[in-house]
């Protein structure tokens, strides 16, 4: 009888313990959320985004064409009609969407139809991909109030459309300032953006940076 009850309390123990895990791993699974974003080249927005608290993963990649499966050299053609994008994997209790979409706004020129700087095509372009009705909701409104406060000098022609699909990027794409941090573009673009996201953002910096 006592080994039965030693047995049974063991067993209790680990339906327990397994339902906990379990619950644990389902609260996490909710918390991740994703945002997809398009800020011109996605080596910049890529930079920003990996260093901000709150981040777990940042991908490049193309989103909002017709072509399957393109390559750099078909997106950068224009004729597939993809946006150079980053698709950000990030923990809803530590970040906010508002808090990606203000980083966003303030990283790049939302005002320049398919271009950013010398970069131009419709690859370039502003978008925000959103992945439910409710990120739909809050890029509208932040885009009314920016451009109700005149926060650029002329309109913000940010595209928000649904997100369909996502395709990653060529793997040297991947981290791409983090390995090639002397690279001329790394050094005139990228570096200036990131230096210009530690100095406005301060608070939302990975301690590791």
């Amino acid at each position: 009888m006592f080994l039965e009850k030693r047995v049974m309390n063991t067993i209790i123990k680990y339906i327990v313990v397994s339902f906990l895990l379990l619950n644990s791993y389902c609260m996490n699974a909710q918390d991740k959320a994703v945002a997809t974003f398009g800020g011109g080249c996605f080596w910049c927005t890529e930079a920003v985004y990996a260093q901000m608290e709150g981040v777990d993963k940042v991908v490049s990649g193309y989103s909002g064409g017709k072509v399957n499966n393109p390559t750099y050299k078909e997106v950068c053609s224009g004729l597939t009609g993809h946006a150079e994008v980053v698709q950000i994997t990030y923990d809803a209790q530590v970040v906010s969407f508002e808090d990606l979409l203000e980083v966003f706004f303030a990283t790049h020129d939302p005002t320049t139809l398919n271009r950013q700087g010398a970069d131009v095509g419709t690859q370039y372009r502003s978008a925000i991909f959103y992945h439910s009705e409710e990120q739909k909701r809050k890029a509208e409104l932040i885009i009314a109030e920016l451009n109700k406060q005149g926060a650029f000098d002329t309109p913000i022609v940010t595209e928000v459309t649904a997100f369909d699909r996502f395709y990653e990027a060529e793997n040297y794409h991947q981290d791409y300032f983090a390995n090639n941090p002397n690279q001329p573009y790394c050094r005139m673009v990228v570096n200036p953006k990131v230096k210009k996201f530690k100095k406005m953002f301060e608070d939302k910096l990975k301690s590791t940076y």
